[in-house]
């Protein structure tokens, strides 16, 4: 083959692995919060978390979606038929379950889920040996049998995701993107999710000791992933009845990812030469470079 053919081949897959870098990016980030479903189920340990208390909100959901549905959907749904026909249904069954989750979430979700959240995701990283980021942050009972019988009460200010006035705006202002034709309801999803993934791992970064800035830092740098992943979580909330159930699953998967960036994070960089960077941009950050390990002793 001459050098020449050769140089095409390579501009052409210097094109193709851009787009390619971001899609698997896209891929692994949307697949988190179905693996947290797989893994919340295959954890028997964690089921009291949700039986105890979510169930009863679940309950509550069901009657404000029982609510809405019979007084709501019908007008909703034959004013959306006037501009989308055949499709509008789809649109009203979005905007319906979208003005559920504004109720739930303003209602409920930020001053009774958070703490369970903080629980499931504490849990995980234990189970996957990482207790050294939450000793400094709760009391543990090492003898416990389970991650979540090892939780004790946290010793700092324990949040998964901070209650947001400007969340629920959000929800409020994109909620009439729903009556757009086609393209209405996944950009209200897309939108909606974008935000929702940019909390995915708040509580990481809170155990990590990140300043504000350092997290908007993270952030910046993932926001691809964050939107992927939030736009995933975003269809499993809207899901009626089992909203609460998947929260917990999708706070399972961001654990999951956090502890896969830990750990790739603590691995002993390999030299230079080994990992193909180059001495000129060994000092410069990939965007998918995880925060720094938490570095305080446990007391």
């Amino acid at each position: 083959m001459s050098s020449s053919s050769r140089g095409h081949l390579h501009q052409a897959a210097q094109t193709f692995e851009r787009p390619a870098n971001y899609i698997t990016r896209a891929l692994v980030a949307a697949s988190y919060p179905l693996r947290g479903i797989y893994y919340f189920l295959r954890h028997p340990a964690y089921y009291p978390l949700f039986l105890s208390r979510l169930l009863p909100l679940s309950l509550i959901s069901v009657l404000v979606y029982t609510i809405l549905f019979t007084f709501a959907f019908l007008p909703q749904y034959a004013f959306l038929a006037i501009f989308h026909g055949w499709g509008a249904w789809v649109n009203a069954v979005v905007l319906v379950l979208g003005e559920g989750l504004v109720i739930i979430q303003g209602l409920f979700e930020g001053f009774f889920v958070d703490e369970c959240r903080v629980d499931v995701f504490d849990a995980t990283l234990i189970d996957k040996g990482l207790v050294d980021l939450i000793t400094p942050h709760r009391i543990i009972f090492p003898d416990a049998p389970t991650s979540v019988k090892m939780l004790g009460k946290p010793s700092t200010v324990a949040v998964y995701q901070p209650w947001s006035l400007v969340q629920i705006a959000e929800l409020i202002f994109f909620l009439p993107l729903n009556l757009v034709p086609y393209v209405g309801v996944p950009a209200f999803i897309l939108i909606t999710g974008a935000r929702l993934g940019t909390f995915a791992h708040y509580r990481w970064f809170e155990l990590q000791g990140l300043t504000k800035k350092e997290r908007k830092r993270e952030i910046s740098r993932r926001r691809w992933d964050y939107t992927w992943f939030g736009t995933v979580a975003m269809l499993l909330e809207l899901v009626p009845i089992l909203s609460f159930f998947f929260l917990l699953t999708s706070t399972t998967g961001s654990a999951l990812w956090a502890a896969k960036i830990e750990h790739s994070t603590r691995q002993p960089s390999p030299a230079p030469a080994e990992s193909g960077i180059t001495p000129e941009h060994a000092g410069e950050e990939s965007p998918d470079s995880p925060p720094p390990p938490y570095s305080d002793t446990p007391v």
